[in-house]
């Protein structure tokens, strides 16, 4: 079985990133949402908010597993049995960070592949960042979000 992970934070889970996740399931026969626990990240919304709004958007789908984690996603990896990594890519700017994040990953453990993939051009302008200045602010932030929590309280 073909497993990868698609490590972020995803405070909120973006268009882009349903997307990058949706891409991937024609390529692995599992997809692993990794929500990386970081806490000097300053996140909006909780864990198990992060973790309902996915279920939510993958609707019980068998080829879907969220699961969280704390560290290295390079040391997840290992430990879960993880050969490959999805990275979503918006722009230069994402593919030159996401390039040198690879070839990092790959000095720490060359069995486990990193997957550069694109997002299509309509969503290569959203961020979680920009949807989190909108929510901060009270903008209308809900076509940039998954239609399946779009009335979906997020706090």
């Amino acid at each position: 079985m073909k497993k990868a992970i698609f490590p972020g934070s995803f405070d909120p889970i973006t268009l882009g990133h349903k997307n990058i996740i949706e891409k991937a399931l024609l390529l692995f026969d599992k997809v692993v949402i990794g929500i990386g626990e970081n806490d000097s990240k300053n996140n909006l919304l909780t864990i198990r908010k992060r973790i309902l709004l996915l279920e939510k958007c993958f609707n019980n789908n068998t080829k879907i597993e969220i699961l969280t984690y704390q560290g290295l996603t390079i040391d997840f990896c290992i430990k879960e049995n993880i050969k490959f990594i999805i990275r979503g890519v918006r722009d230069c700017i994402d593919f030159e960070y996401e390039k040198k994040m690879s070839f990092m990953n790959e000095d720490l453990n060359n069995t486990i592949t990193t997957f550069l993939i694109p997002c299509s051009k309509e969503f290569s302008g959203i961020s979680s960042t920009l949807i989190k200045s909108l929510i901060k602010n009270n903008g209308n932030y809900s076509k940039f979000i998954p239609l399946e929590i779009k009335n979906e309280p997020l706090f």
